[in-house]
Order: C-alpha cells, then structure tokens, then sequence
C-alpha cells in the first residue's frame, strides 16, 4: 500500500487539514458555542459603546435637539434616525478593530498606513474633543447654576475640578464606565416619562422621519449630526474594547447587549427630546435662545419642578461627556504621539488637563451666548469626522488584521453612505460660515 495512504498527518483531526478547516478555526468554533453565558455575564459585557453613547448625549447634543424641536417641530427627526443608524455600523467596525488590534488602533494604522497618518488620526480626534470641551463647560456650569444658584462660570470651575480627580484615579476607564452607564440610564427614564407625558403629535413625529431640509435649519442640521454621528466616539471605542479585553468569541454578546443598545439608547432619547420640544416649545415657531427657555420642555412632566428636572438631566449629559471626551481626547493623542495607549499614561492625563482647561477658557471668553456657543462648538466637529471615518473604514477592510472578521460589502456600503453624509455637511458648512 502506498505510504501516502497509510500515514496520518499527526497534527490534524478528522475534518480539519489539507485545505479543510485548520484545527485552530475547529476549535474556536467549538469552544464559541460551547460557551453560554448566563444573564448576569452578559450584563457584564456592557460597557464601552455605552461610553460612546453617554459621550454622544451630552449638552450640545440636548440643547441642539431642542433647538431643533422648538423651532421646526417635528421635521428634523429623521436626522436622528439616519445618524444613528451609521453611527452602530461605525462603532461596530471600532470594536472588530478594538478586538483584532494587537496594541491600539492608532497603533495599527501606524503598522499598516504610516506613522504620520496615526499621528493625524491622533490630533484628529484632540481637536474634535477641544471642540466638545466648550459645549461640556458650558453645559456643566448652567446646569448647576440653575439648580443651586451661583455664577456659572464657577460651577464650570469646580466640575473640571473633579472631572480632573476623577482622571487622576489609577484605574480611570473603569471608574468612567460605571458613571456613565448609570447616568445614561437615569436620563433615558426622565425623556421617556416627559415624552409621553407632554401629549406630542405622534403622527407629525411620524411624519418627521421622512427628509425634509427647513429654510435656515443647515446649521442646526450639521449640528444634530456632529453630536448624534459622532465618528471620535467610534473610533474611542475600539480602545474600550481593547481595555476590557474583548475576543472574537465575545462579539456576538457585545454586538446584542453593548454595541446595539449602547448607541440606540443616546439616538431614542435625542429623538424624544426633539418630540417633547416639538410639543411644548414648538407651537411658537422660534428655537429656544436661552438654557431657561430650554427648561421649558419639562413642564408637562414635573410643572414648576420641571426645570430643576431639566437641569439635573443638562448637568448629567454635561458631566458624564466630559469625563469621556477628557479620557479620550487624552488617550487617542498620546497614543499617536507614540506616548502609550492607556488612560493611565502620563501624556494622555496632561492632554486631558489641557482639554479641560480648553473648555473653560473658550467658555470664559464667550459667555454672552451659551446656546449659540454649543450649538457652534457641535457643527465644527463635522471637519476633522470625515478623515476617521475613512480611517476606521480602511482598518476594518485590511485583510492582514481583521482575516475573518473583515467589513462585508453591505458594511462597507453604509460606512461609505456615513462618510459621504459628513463630507457634504463639511463642505456645507464651510460655505455656510464664509457667506
């Protein structure tokens, strides 16, 4: 008999080898559906795309929405929706990228595009978080104020105070997470109760998912975008992940219980905010000019209380986004410096020392007109999205990293789709502030 036929290759199993399945693909396909999490593991996944969530929700994300509710009612939803749908294909290339990166995603892009270009994406993402430090600031110290009088520019100076204890902790994203997730869970239950109790038009809501562009509302509509597609929240959540260790066996848990609901959960609250504003403060036709007419659209949920409901959910999307946009902006540049990829390192806590100081200083200057200012702050956000956009799109194409868990063509497609939509309201907005 011949040799060939007699002899077993020793280091394969039956089914696998010799153009079959290798053994190491076997085995982790066994030993995913071998693993059945119960439901407090599960819960235990949840984390880093909630992160990304609560940085979305913050102040310019509120006060924009209800800037788009009271002054075209109900028109602008659809913003919301399509934003949000892009924003869970994004996150979730973040998080194959978070899991197939062997350090950091900036280190990859280095590995794999160039040095220089993870030191762009690095300075990238800083200044887009320089530009929600202002909308943080300024959202931190009027919530405070309202609530327990004082000059907000000192509660703005005493937020970035323990916003700055809080970085000096050992295990920062840890800490960060837990806050974040509870906040946002907080305030998703207060726009839920004040949305149904507000008596909107469901069916004018119904109608607002479908495209419509309202005479003097590109600003504002670049602005609903810049916070609810917020590409540097993405591109921040690979790092989460890579920090929480997550594996490919785990992906299909995160996808169901963090990566969906955690970017769902900041789009359904922006959606119903604009759907309470619609229904209070809309009926004038003019968006509300001041953080005391914003408070309005909580009347129909707690009567003369509602402002101070109003601000303690201001002050909690200001609080819990600073804190994340802080670690962040100081994580990502010291990473493309070359500094290290971790919260913990000495460049990423003095880079967001400076972005909190940022914050402030912008707030300082310009405090005539704290609305404008967000709202301003937010739209200028869309320039540096398009260059990570390409970014995480291009990482999550290239075959050497990702091997199995690459972008599929229907991917692709709505990432493409997402940095098509922010070019256009690049180039719109650029033509907007130079006429």
């Amino acid at each position: 008999m011949n040799e060939r036929t007699t002899t077993r290759h020793a280091s394969t199993t039956p089914g696998t080898g010799y153009g079959r399945v290798s053994t190491e693909t076997m085995k982790n396909i066994v030993t995913s559906r071998k693993q059945r999490r119960p439901f407090w593991q599960h819960l235990a996944l949840i984390g880093p795309a909630f992160v990304a969530g609560a940085w979305q929700f913050g102040p310019g994300n509120l006060t924009t929405a209800v800037q788009a509710g009271s002054g075209y009612q109900y028109a602008l939803i659809w913003v919301i929706v399509v934003s949000t749908i892009l924003m869970i294909f994004l996150t979730d290339m973040a998080v194959r990228l978070g899991i197939k990166s062997p350090a950091s995603l900036i280190s990859s892009i280095k590995e794999h595009l160039g040095g220089w270009v993870g030191v762009l994406a690095g300075i990238g993402v800083f200044l887009i978080t320089l530009c929600f430090s202002v909308g943080n600031a300024v959202g931190s110290g009027l919530g405070l104020s309202m609530l327990f009088g004082g000059s907000p520019i000192m509660w703005t100076v005493i937020c970035t105070a323990a916003v700055g204890a809080l970085l000096l902790l050992r295990n920062v994203y840890r800490v960060v997470e837990k806050v974040l997730v509870v906040i946002v869970a907080l305030m998703a239950i207060a726009f839920i109760a004040s949305a149904f109790n507000s008596n909107p038009d469901w069916a004018a809501a119904g109608a607002g998912l479908l495209p419509t562009f309202p005479g003097g509302a590109w600003l504002l509509i670049v602005a609903l975008v810049g916070t609810n597609f917020s590409i540097n929240a993405a591109f921040y959540t690979a790092y989460g992940t890579k920090e929480r260790g997550r594996t490919e066996a785990d992906y299909r848990d995160v996808t169901i219980v963090d990566t969906i609901p955690g970017i769902v959960a900041p789009g359904i609250m922006t959606a119903l905010v604009i759907v309470v504003a619609a229904s209070v403060l809309g009926k004038t036709g003019d968006a509300a000019p001041t953080v005391v007419a914003l408070a309005g659209i909580f009347e129909p949920l707690a009567g003369p209380v509602g402002s101070t409901v109003f601000a303690l959910g201001f002050f909690g999307a200001a609080f819990s986004s600073m804190i994340a946009n802080a670690t962040a902006g100081g994580t990502m540049l010291s990473d493309g410096l070359g500094r290290g990829a971790s919260s913990s390192s000495l460049t990423a806590k003095l880079v967001s020392a400076g972005i909190l100081v940022f914050g402030i200083a912008v707030t300082v200057i310009f405090q005539q007109s704290p609305v404008q200012l967000i709202v301003i702050a937010q739209a200028l956000t869309v320039f540096v999205a398009p260059v990570l956009a390409a970014l995480i799109i291009i990482m999550a194409n290239r075959v050497k990293l990702m091997g199995d868990m690459r972008n599929t063509w229907w991917q692709n497609a709505a990432g493409v789709i997402g940095l098509l939509a922010v070019l256009a309201l690049s180039v719109r907005l650029f033509l907007t502030l130079i006429g």
